[in-house]
């Protein structure tokens, strides 16, 4: 029987799009669905593109029902990756789904992380305080933001004169490189520290 995958997303859903390709007629796993919190997400109509099914839902559905949770439950996930999405998870799908909660967050956490920190308000920040390197983070999720155990780093330089556009780009290309591996590596026990 293959492992369940759920994705949650917010918004463009390139990184939703990469691991689903990633996936595409692997024997061991595959991409059940697709969450959103936001109707408009680009994301929910790549997952039409690809045949995913798809689930969106309001912040007092997420945060005052088990519908959520039901509904994860009813499609036998296995694993929920968290890619680009924004809300703090809940403590009954942390519950249900301890260890097996994976997010990606596009710095070099420590640093650069909590609410609000996120997208090119990273990277502006990263510039702003003329940092020389940026990164990604893939860590495991618990109850507060971007504070779970650190599965893997890699890193870019940030050059002098970088712009934040420019720095989006080097992440964007670490996370489509890395994440869908690391995913694969964790669903095999391996934990991967960084590059």
């Amino acid at each position: 029987m293959k492992r369940r995958i759920a994705i949650f997303a917010s918004g463009n859903g390139s990184n939703f799009q990469r691991i689903a390709e990633y996936f595409t007629g692997d024997a061991d796993s595959e991409i059940a669905v697709l969450y959103s919190n936001n109707p408009k997400a680009f994301a929910l109509e790549r997952a039409a593109n690809l045949g995913i099914p798809t689930m969106v839902f309001d912040r007092a559905r997420f945060y005052n029902t088990s519908d959520i949770v039901n509904d994860l439950h009813a499609r036998h996930i296995d694993w929920i990756v968290l890619a680009g999405f924004l809300w703090l998870v809940p403590e009954n799908i942390l519950q249900a789904f301890e260890g097996r909660i994976v997010n990606i967050h596009p710095a070099l956490l420590p640093k650069y992380g909590g609410k609000g920190m996120y997208g090119m308000l990273v990277h502006e920040a990263v510039v702003a305080a003329g940092d020389t390197e940026s990164g990604i983070t893939i860590h495991l999720v618990n109850e507060h933001y971007d504070e779970g155990q650190v599965v893997f780093q890699a890193r870019c330089p940030v050059l002098p004169g970088d712009t934040a556009e420019d720095v989006a780009q080097k992440i964007h290309e670490l996370e489509y490189e890395h994440f869908p591996r690391v995913i694969a590596e964790l669903f095999s026990n391996k934990f991967p520290r960084r590059e």
